[in-house]
């Protein structure tokens, strides 16, 4: 797949070249010669097509991660030397933005200006952090209770299968391909089936950075290519992020051959207002919560909790704002809530909207958005209950339940009364309160008077239904490394 920057410019589209596989340094067809559709999410028209991996050609994959682990062309490189190649990925990712970020929007539906102000620069600085961390690896010297010379090393462990998810792929690869290789791993990257344009792309400026061959290779297709991955005994560990259904699957997989696993899976974050808060923007915070990235974000604020005192008007406000965000073409300047990423999704949030109209709730959605493509609009839900399944289960589009409470011993208790353990967050001015209760919150990650504050330094994951491990800071980096103890006998 090459010359990709004339994805969607604004003169027309332009065609992009079908993706093939990436495997030891270089594009290659899948063995079988099938092929999937690449749909673009705003039309339902056809963009390209990608390769179908078999499990064959999985295990080509794995095969050549293995050789170029066994044989130290990465793993045998200092870190300082691995963290070069990553610096300059970074760089050729900055020189390259505009086009890498038209071809996620085109690719996934989401709003161009986020895809240039979020996406794009989230990876390049975060191939520049795990570069500044590359000093960190290193082992230490041990006392003992005898003579000797005891110390300890960290080693990669491996080779790596990483499985990302369709609604941020180039972020959430970057948050394992970062780490992995920088620690010394070499990679085998499973993109999602509908979103694997940007995975394609950062192999060539990966391989044009100076990563070696065979060092990160890239299998596309359906969940079969995944569970293949999970099951080749070539690959060490595990790193998935993706729904709760399909991280237990591939834990159990992982399981029976022991690899090292991580999972990063739903959630169905509590954002908390107080009556204490800035309203203002404690509603616009609200709002933005559960709208970014059309919803579409396992992270996303998509229950609300109230203080009854304040509670009318932030409904009030809410229902306004679900009407009057601006929902469209994702090239188009302005637009804030795109389209879901393809037709399967696009049905499951329907669906759930289909039973809210007949449930014993107050639904107020957004206009309908004409012109085709996978569209639905933003949509409060009022009037549930703490069981209902709009409150209980992972929707992953733009729609937000809100539920009144009276004390703070109940606003925890609500917010930690679902499976997922992934984001919270409240919005208060009292600061006793904000450490207060950030303290007894179930969540990998809690926002105090904001959302969605994230950064490369700062690690999140899960708790609960939403998975272990973490991505992110120096604590990712752990996820990608073992340690042996060497002990010399001085006696």
């Amino acid at each position: 797949m090459t010359e990709l920057s004339e994805a969607k410019q604004a003169d027309g589209d332009t065609p992009i070249t079908p993706g093939q596989l990436w495997i030891d340094g270089g594009a290659v067809a899948a063995s079988s010669g099938r092929r999937r559709d690449v749909l673009d999410p705003a039309t339902g028209e056809l963009v390209t097509t990608i390769a179908d991996a078999g499990d064959d050609d999985v295990a080509r994959a794995a095969a050549a991660a293995r050789t170029a682990f066994d044989d130290g062309r990465w793993s045998g490189l200092t870190p300082r030397k691995r963290a070069e190649v990553l610096l300059r990925a970074a760089a050729l990712l900055r020189e390259h933005a505009e086009e890498v970020a038209r071809l996620e929007s085109l690719d996934v539906g989401k709003p161009l200006m986020f895809t240039r102000t979020i996406d794009v620069p989230t990876a390049i600085d975060t191939y520049e952090y795990y570069a500044a961390l590359a000093a960190s690896i290193e082992g230490a010297a041990r006392s003992t209770a005898f003579p000797s010379l005891a110390y300890t090393r960290r080693e990669p462990v491996g080779v790596v299968g990483a499985i990302t998810p369709f609604n941020f792929p180039l972020i959430l690869s970057t948050s394992k391909l970062a780490p992995a290789l920088v620690a010394g791993n070499t990679v085998v990257h499973k993109p999602a089936e509908e979103t694997a344009l940007s995975a394609l792309r950062m192999a060539e400026l990966l391989q044009q950075a100076g990563l070696p061959d065979g060092v990160l290779n890239v299998v596309t297709g359906g969940g079969a290519a995944g569970a293949a991955l999970v099951r080749d005994p070539d690959v060490d560990k595990i790193a998935f992020t993706g729904s709760t259904a399909a991280g237990r699957l591939v834990a159990a997989g992982a399981g029976e051959h022991l690899k090292h696993v991580t999972v990063e899976l739903g959630g169905k974050g509590a954002n908390i207002i107080f009556a204490d808060a800035d309203l203002e923007a404690a509603i616009n915070t609200a709002v933005a919560a559960f709208v970014f990235n059309t919803g579409q974000f396992c992270m996303s604020g998509s229950r609300l909790l109230v203080e009854r005192p304040v509670y009318d008007t932030v409904v009030e406000a809410l229902h306004g704002a679900a009407q009057h965000v601006p929902v469209g073409d994702p090239f188009a300047e302005g637009t804030v809530v795109g389209p879901m990423a393809g037709p399967r999704h696009l049905a499951k949030v329907r669906s759930y909207l289909d039973r809210a109209a007949t449930a014993p709730v107050q639904v107020v959605s957004g206009p309908a958005h004409g012109g085709g493509g996978f569209f639905v609009p933003p949509t409060v839900i009022t009037g549930v209950t703490q069981d209902s399944p709009f409150v209980q289960e992972e929707i992953f589009g733009p729609v937000l339940t809100v539920q009144p409470f009276d004390t703070e011993d109940e606003a925890v208790a609500l917010a930690n009364g679902t499976p997922y353990g992934l984001a919270a967050g409240l919005q208060t001015r009292d600061i006793t309160r904000a450490h207060r209760v950030a303290a007894v919150l179930r969540a990998g990650i809690v926002w105090v008077n904001g959302w969605s504050l994230l950064d490369p330094s700062m690690p999140f994951g899960g708790t609960g239904h939403s998975g272990y491990g973490r991505e992110n800071g120096p604590e990712a980096l752990d996820e990608y490394l073992q340690t042996k103890s060497v002990v010399v006998n001085l006696g």
